[in-house]
């Protein structure tokens, strides 16, 4: 028996004979032409908010880098250091050259709960609590008024906020802004509810997250 998780040597014997085989084509291209997705899209690792499921995307047809929370740090705190992230963002960017980066938050979110509850850390190094600790300098009542959404509590409004920030952060980076300049690349937000499946998008002009 291999020495993988039961639930793993499953799903891949059901994906073997099933989906596999369905798509053998598009995954023999895909291996000798290599991946050219247009979309990039940077989630949260909650395995609740999967990119590819919500959706609906077959292989190579986008490029997702997950963290917790979904943030996309501040290029000036990442001049030191391993990033995968921002190497992520690199690499989608100039060596994939997308047409689309998608920030997408969701709602019940572990991270921006752990900072919102400032909990015990889990380990020494606590290193959850310095990475959801970014979410400071979005967690303000100014940030919250401008999204003008009355209907949502402190977490819902946080969760938007968030996204908006990384948003911005996306144009701290020098390879993304040239390319943002010249009408070369879409930078965009979303929001998705892992209970009613609703989606919503970052509208620009009118600063607030509308329903898909």
């Amino acid at each position: 028996m291999p020495n993988l998780p039961t639930r793993l040597i499953k799903g891949y014997a059901d994906f073997k004979n099933g989906r596999f085989e369905t798509e053998r084509a598009r995954y023999e291209k895909l291996a000798e032409l290599g991946q050219n997705p247009k979309i990039m899209v940077v989630g949260c690792c909650d395995s609740r908010a999967a990119p590819e499921t919500i959706f609906d995307t077959g292989p190579g047809e986008i490029f997702v880098v997950r963290n917790v929370a979904n943030f996309v740090p501040h290029a000036s705190t990442q001049q030191t250091g391993v990033h995968g992230t921002t190497a992520a963002l690199e690499f989608a960017v100039n060596g994939l050259e997308v047409d689309h980066i998608v920030v997408m938050g969701h709602g019940r979110c572990g991270g921006v709960k752990a900072y919102i509850e400032d909990d015990e850390p889990l380990t020494e190094g606590d290193y959850i609590g310095k990475w959801s600790g970014q979410l400071e300098s979005v967690d303000n009542p100014i940030r919250f008024r401008a999204l003008n959404r009355p209907d949502l509590d402190h977490c819902g409004l946080l969760e938007r906020a968030s996204v908006i920030q990384s948003m911005e952060n996306l144009y701290s980076y020098r390879f993304i802004k040239e390319r943002a300049d010249k009408n070369l690349i879409s930078l965009h937000g979303a929001w998705f509810d892992i209970s009613s499946s609703e989606l919503e998008y970052y509208d620009v002009d009118k600063g607030t997250f509308l329903k898909v």
